[in-house]
């Protein structure tokens, strides 16, 4: 239909799904603020691998610097599609920035780890805003211009990409960036737009600040059985918050959220059998193993990271509605302390939970 798209945030995400795009024939601009990163891009291609060779491919899409943006989006087409794939903390300047140059019928789509939605709606208005969720799509940015994907494309098995609404209800235009997305993998409509929200905030919440803490990656987390019962309940926390909100909170990954919030309430019947899961997804293979969550990837980085976010969101949610969460508490507050460099990465770090 020769939509112009523009996808803020070149890095893990955005770049995997801006290169298909670009793979796809699609009109997307990556904008990124990695200087290193758009360079490579323009000089070798985005490379783009995965679990399998035939994943191997080099996308050449347009390419901004962050810099260059204003005065480049001003000389161009108005922009159909703005895509945000950034870290929540940026959301509201890149809405700004990208705010004047939108087309009549132009909107904004939130593919980001949490909910920001009504930070994006802040600034264009909730008309021109669209959210989408990246489910369990495993990508990181692991050298300039090149993306790896460490979980297998499964548009049959699973559908990563769940776009909606916020008033829940299926139109044109979340149905035209399902199918948009549905040249990088499963992809569908979804009227329940918070419920999955919620739900992939609960499994963020589980692992991400358990890594950035721990410095642990992939499945390494699950062969922990304290680890493993922590997590366990910081998920019941988090469940049992987005079901007081009024959230139908779907399946996290493989874990029944009634299940998970009973486990994390101390159902010793119900902990076993979320504890199960875990364990059987420990016992994976090698690859996994080297995939950090994206908060795990940022500590190593020495980036900012969503801490706040995820688990600190959780924790400002239920203290509106008289729910505490003190799993979620303890781990925002470790992960806060670990970036402020007082205290090391490291497993001892969960020595007293």
């Amino acid at each position: 239909m020769g939509e112009r798209i523009v996808m803020l945030g070149a890095g893990a995400v955005g770049g995997y799904v801006g290169g298909h795009l670009a793979l796809a024939g699609h009109d997307v601009t990556l904008i990124d603020f990695w200087a290193e990163n758009i360079e490579a891009i323009r000089r070798d291609g985005l490379e783009l691998s995965g679990m399998t060779e035939a994943e191997r491919q080099v996308a050449h899409p347009k390419t901004m610097h962050m810099h260059e943006a204003a005065g480049s989006l001003s000389k161009q087409a108005p922009v159909d599609i703005a895509i945000v794939a950034m870290k929540s903390y940026d959301t509201e300047w890149v809405t700004q920035l990208v705010k004047p140059y939108l087309a009549p019928g132009g909107y904004v789509v939130s593919l980001q780890n949490c909910i920001n939605e009504e930070r994006i709606a802040g600034v264009v208005g909730w008309g021109r805003t669209l959210g989408c969720i990246a489910s369990r799509i495993s990508v990181e940015l692991y050298a300039p211009g090149k993306v790896r994907r460490q979980a297998p494309k499964g548009a049959n098995a699973h559908t990563v990409f769940r776009v909606g609404e916020a008033h829940g209800l299926p139109t044109e235009r979340a149905r035209r960036v399902a199918d948009l997305l549905s040249a990088v993998d499963g992809a569908k409509v979804t009227t329940n737009l918070w419920g999955e929200r919620w739900s992939k905030l609960c499994h963020n919440a589980m692992r991400n600040g358990v890594s950035a803490a721990t410095g642990l990656a992939g499945r390494e987390i699950d062969k922990h059985e304290q680890i493993r019962h922590f997590m366990i309940r910081i998920g019941g926390e988090a469940v049992r918050i987005g079901k007081a909100l009024g959230y139908e909170i779907e399946k996290i990954g493989k874990l029944d959220p009634a299940t998970l919030a009973r486990a994390g309430d101390g159902d010793a019947a119900a902990r076993d059998a979320i504890d199960a899961i875990l364990v059987e997804e420990s016992a994976g293979g090698a690859r996994g193993e080297l995939q950090r969550p994206s908060m795990g990837q940022d500590m190593i980085k020495g980036r900012r990271t969503e801490i706040e976010f995820i688990n600190g969101h959780i924790v400002d949610k239920g203290a509106q509605i008289s729910i505490a969460a003190p799993c979620n508490a303890k781990i925002t507050s470790l992960v806060r302390r670990v970036e402020r460099r007082e205290l090391p990465v490291g497993i001892d770090n969960l020595r007293d939970v």
